[in-house]
């Protein structure tokens, strides 16, 4: 069962080759990297959107456009209040009326393309990224949404032929992480344009190999083989632009990332081995010994070995590319090992018994064949052999060893989720705060909603660590074989900030306490009293802090999450603050909210007023307390 445990802990570095440009960024402090268009599109420096008003309703002037099936529902935007903008360069802002609505195109012509973009839009809007100008990546407001169609945000749009052959239905994403409206939500999409033949016979669909919205994948490996509606042109050819429809509604854009991904073909031929039985340290320690046994393969495998637990293994062969181009190479092994290709040592990592390596490096090769080495050895009875050696050709991952050498997830486990089901599910562990090992939180408590809305509870530090909607947790990590204690959010979690919010202050100035072990134990500092729960089987956590009673609520409301504060004892003490948030920065929205992190959620708060701080280098959004309060947090 140890052996098991390993491997599943991420023992394996899987090791590829990229033969890709590098990631450029499109330049958004004018529109010169863009076609002309009617004057909809514009370069501003900040956008702002009020949550509250929806752009079918806000404005006296709003009237349908009517262009068609899919432009239905589509409005004038001249006088919307919803949107405000500054002046300034960045971000990239559409406001389509009647007479200006124009799709905005590249000049950038693409094939295979991996691509990172950042998108806002206001409640109710609608628009869209065609990958090659032919293949829809819908954009659209869908928060709240509990089963998201291809109409939704991140879902594969369908066309609107009515031949059969020609018929295309869209692919719907496999959930929603979409977030509310006017906050920044970030796309990563990596596309494989199609294949054509000498004669220009297309002979393979275009494909997204993947689509993450706002870190959750959404799509894996899509299929699509017809262009979706409202293309560029209804054809399919090698090369398109990216064009982002302007007809709908409006939408910003920022951080527009691309990487022109060019296919390229890499094989290894020849290939022999050499293998050593014994218990070996280094390499030094038998590559110069006779070897037990040598001989040709066909494939690059490690599957000539006779023993599994203390082996050395040399393996040999050419390696061919077709492009001149900087390769990025990786090793996918157990124990230890060497690579070397051209002459050139890339990886050298010696332990017999050797597990979570980082080992990577490129080197330039020019079109041709080169001599490669693997050096591969172990001293580890719960680790099996492995030896894996990939390339990353265009957007695929591609295998130059034999399948059981390196063979997919060998040793599959059932993964552990834990659902609320109809009532609350309060579960205890770890949590890894924004997924870093180092800053794992040891006394948290995960609280999973029928709602779908859930949330973990620092108990040390009496503190709202993050909240998610969709799944519950994966509790694999914690549970199976020997088990880490820790479980995982599933779905797209906001981390809020780490350490306690709570705290008297000698200056509003002065910074929040941080948790150390010496704070645990001092006297008359913040301590966890547990919690009850309610009628619902909602907790309310308990705590004291300097001769305080402290009563935390934390609910679900209207796919937002409430948190009511309650202070006891407090008989008139000045000093006392509350931290609501923190982030990079921190602004006021019209409806009276506040934008956290660069508008990554909002924080709502009546009967105070909050004081936005400077404080270790990020904002802070922190009230006095006199007693009782309550505030949401939308995402």
């Amino acid at each position: 069962m140890l052996k098991r445990y390993f491997l599943e802990a991420g023992l394996i570095l899987v090791i590829g080759v990229s033969a890709q440009a590098q990631t450029q960024t499109l330049p958004l402090t004018d529109l010169s990297a863009f076609r002309p268009q009617a004057g909809n599109w514009q370069i501003v420096g900040d956008v702002v959107i009020n949550p509250d008003l929806d752009i079918h309703e806000a404005g006296k002037d709003v009237q349908p456009v009517k262009q068609g099936k899919k432009s239905k529902g589509a409005v004038s935007v001249t006088n919307q209040k919803a949107v405000t903008f500054t002046s300034g360069t960045g971000i990239l802002l559409n406001l389509n009326d009647d007479s200006k609505k124009d799709h905005l195109v590249t000049n950038l012509e693409h094939g295979d393309l991996e691509l990172e973009l950042e998108v806002m839009l206001p409640r109710g809007s609608n628009s869209g990224i065609y990958l090659q100008g032919r293949y829809e990546v819908q954009l659209l407001d869908s928060w709240g949404v509990q089963t998201p169609k291809y109409s939704d945000i991140g879902g594969i749009y369908r066309n609107w032929e009515t031949e059969r052959e020609k018929i295309y239905m869209g692919k719907a994403p496999l959930s929603n992480p979409a977030k509310a409206p006017g906050l920044w939500q970030k796309f990563k999409i990596s596309f494989r344009a199609p294949r054509f033949d000498a004669s220009g016979k297309k002979i393979e669909n275009a494909r997204f190999v993947y689509i993450d919205l706002n870190g959750v994948r959404i799509h894996d490996n899509v299929e699509v083989p017809l262009p979706t509606g409202g293309p560029i042109e209804n054809n399919e050819k090698p090369l398109g632009p990216l064009m982002i429809q302007g007809d709908h509604g409006p939408v910003a854009i920022r951080n527009i990332r691309y990487t022109v991904v060019k296919p390229v073909s890499v094989t290894v031929q020849d290939v022999k081995y050499q293998t050593w039985y014994g218990d070996y340290k280094l390499i030094s320690d038998f590559v110069a010994l006779p070897p037990a046994a040598s001989g040709k393969l066909t494939e690059l495998s490690c599957e000539v070995l006779d023993n599994e637990d203390a082996y050395g293994s040399r393996y040999t062969g050419t390696l061919t590319v077709s492009d001149d181009a900087v390769y990025q190479f990786f090793l996918a092994y157990t124990g230890g090992a060497r690579l070397t290709i051209n002459n050139q040592q890339l990886v050298n990592a010696q332990s017999a018994d050797g597990w979570w390596p980082t080992n990577q490096a490129n080197i330039t090769l020019k079109a041709g064949s080169y001599p490669f080495e693997i050096i591969n050895y172990k001293n580890a009875s719960w680790m099996p052999p492995r030896l894996g050696f990939y390339v990353q050709a265009g957007a695929d991952l591609k295998a130059l060893h034999a399948f059981n050498s390196y063979p997919p997830n060998d040793q599959p486990v059932s993964p552990i989720l834990i659902s609320p089901g109809s009532s609350p599910k309060l579960l205890r562990a770890f949590l890894d705060f924004n997924g870093d090992y180092k800053q794992r939180l040891t006394h948290t408590i995960g609280v999973g909603d029928p709602s779908g809305v859930h949330y973990v509870y620092d108990l040390k530090a009496g503190n709202l660590a993050c909240v998610w909607r969709g799944e519950f947790v994966d509790a694999t990590p914690m549970w199976h074989d020997r088990g880490d204690g820790s479980f995982k959010p599933l779905g797209a979690t906001l981390f809020l900030f780490n350490n306690q919010p709570l705290a008297f202050l000698t200056a509003p100035t002065d910074a929040f306490p941080v948790i150390t072990r010496e704070a645990e134990v001092r006297q008359g500092e913040y301590r966890s009293k547990g919690y009850a729960v309610d009628e619902a089987g909602r907790p309310t956590f308990k705590a004291t802090y300097r001769g305080l009673e402290v009563e935390d609520k934390v609910y679900p409301k209207d796919n937002a999450i409430v948190h009511e504060v309650a202070i006891k004892n407090l008989n008139g003490q000045s000093g006392l603050y509350y931290k609501l948030a923190e982030g990079k920065v921190i602004t006021k929205n019209p409806n009276g909210s506040y934008a956290v992190d660069d508008k990554s959620y909002y924080i709502r708060i009546s009967g105070a007023t909050p004081q936005i701080r400077e404080s270790n280098g990020k904002q802070e959004l922190i009230i006095p307390v006199s007693g009782s309060f309550t505030y949401s947090i939308i995402w």
